[in-house]
Formats: structure tokens, C-alpha cells, sequence
């Protein structure tokens, strides 16, 4: 193995690991936001444990504690979290991963890997860094959701504190290079921000995420 594919790795280490904290801090506010909502410590840890996808779980609790009732939490949950299915389409190209550890590797599928997987120059460091940041982020993300619901009466308002917003402050810094790398790329990113945006008050949540993918696969095709 070559030097420039040994630090290549590397990097790809640091990013995840520094992904894995910064987005794992987000944990607290959805624990204390969880048990606020009505969920117990345990079905808050669960739900992390299972679900592993933060804007679903935030929007599932957020329903809950708007008075909205689980069948409908649930269901936006779960088209929120339709769109690592469009990740998983991309990821399935960079890592080529096959037989049974395909199962175990689509529960890693997520704004961040998916995006520190698809910065790297090869698919070897492709790998390494979709693997570090679904670890780093899994052991992050479960333990802040524990501590932040058994702090949750401490805590009170976990958007106070901002924590609310890193994950979509992360992944922003992650994929603002390539956005800035041409015209065609920055162009997709703004006609899906706008689409989004105008979706946002008149459909469901989730539902504007998906809306916005079209015109990115639309971009993306031509």
C-alpha cells in the first residue's frame, strides 16, 4: 500500500471521528426532547438503538409531542427517512458490498456516511470512512441519547441550546466543496432548496425532503 493511500485513509479516519462527535452531540436533544415528548429513557434509547436516523427520530417525537398520535409520527418517520434510500442507490456504486454484510451495512446509511464515504478519492478509503463515521456516530449518538433523557427535567428546551442544528451544519461544511465546484452542481442544490422551501408549509414533514429529491435526480440525469 502506497503512502498517498495510507494517508488518504487516514484522512478519511479524522473526518469520520470528527463527524461521529459533532453529530453525535445531537443525542442530548433528542433524549431530553424524547422524554419530554412522553417516550420512557428506554423507548428513547430504542428508538436510537433501532432507528439510528435523527431527523426521523425528531420527527417522530415532534408529532408526539404536538398531540399528533404514533400512527401518524410514525408514518412521517418514516418517509423522512426515505431518502437514504436514495443514498443507499449511490453508496451501493462506491462500496460495493455483497452478500450478508449488506444488511448490516444499509443500517449505517445516513446524511453523514453517505456523504464522507463519497469525498474520497478511492473506494478502499471510500469504505474506511463510511465505516468510521457509522461507528463513531452509532456509539456517539446512542450514549448522548441517554444522558440527554435522564437529564431531560435539567435540560428543559433542548433547542436552547443549538444542538438541534448540528447534524444539518455538518453535513452543509461536508458537502459545500463540491457545491462550490461548479455551476451545475450549485445550480440542483438551489432549485431543490427552493422547492423544499415552498414545500415546507403546505405538505407534511417529510414530504417536501422527497419533493426536493426529484429535482435533484432530475439535475443529476442530465
Amino acid at each position: 500500500m502506497g503512502s498517498l493511500e495510507v494517508d488518504a485513509r487516514r484522512a478519511a479516519v479524522r473526518d469520520a471521528v470528527g463527524v461521529g462527535v459533532a453529530v453525535g452531540l445531537s443525542g442530548f436533544a433528542f433524549g431530553a426532547a424524547a422524554v419530554t415528548a412522553g417516550l420512557s429513557v428506554g423507548q428513547a434509547c430504542v428508538l436510537s438503538l433501532v432507528a439510528f436516523t435523527g431527523a426521523s427520530q425528531f420527527a417522530l417525537v415532534g408529532v408526539i409531542a404536538g398531540g399528533g398520535s404514533l400512527v401518524a409520527g410514525a408514518a412521517g418517520a418514516v418517509l423522512l427517512g426515505g431518502r437514504n434510500a436514495f443514498y443507499g442507490l449511490r453508496l451501493s456504486q462506491v462500496l460495493r458490498i455483497t452478500g450478508w454484510r449488506r444488511a448490516v451495512t444499509a443500517q449505517g446509511v445516513i446524511d453523514e456516511t453517505a456523504a464522507v464515504a463519497t469525498a474520497q478519492p478511492d473506494a478502499d478509503s471510500a469504505r474506511v470512512g463510511f465505516y468510521a463515521t457509522a461507528v463513531s456516530i452509532y456509539l456517539m449518538w446512542n450514549a448522548t441519547t441517554l444522558l440527554g433523557a435522564l437529564g431531560a427535567a435539567r435540560i428543559g428546551d433542548p433547542e436552547a441550546f443549538g444542538l438541534d442544528v448540528v447534524g444539518a451544519a455538518v453535513f452543509l461544511a461536508l458537502l459545500w466543496p463540491r457545491l462550490t465546484a461548479g455551476r451545475g452542481p450549485a445550480r440542483v442544490a438551489a432549485v431543490a432548496a427552493v422547492v423544499a422551501f415552498a414545500a415546507t408549509p403546505v405538505l407534511p414533514p417529510g414530504v417536501p425532503v422527497m419533493v426536493a429529491a426529484v429535482a435533484v435526480i432530475a439535475g443529476g440525469r442530465r
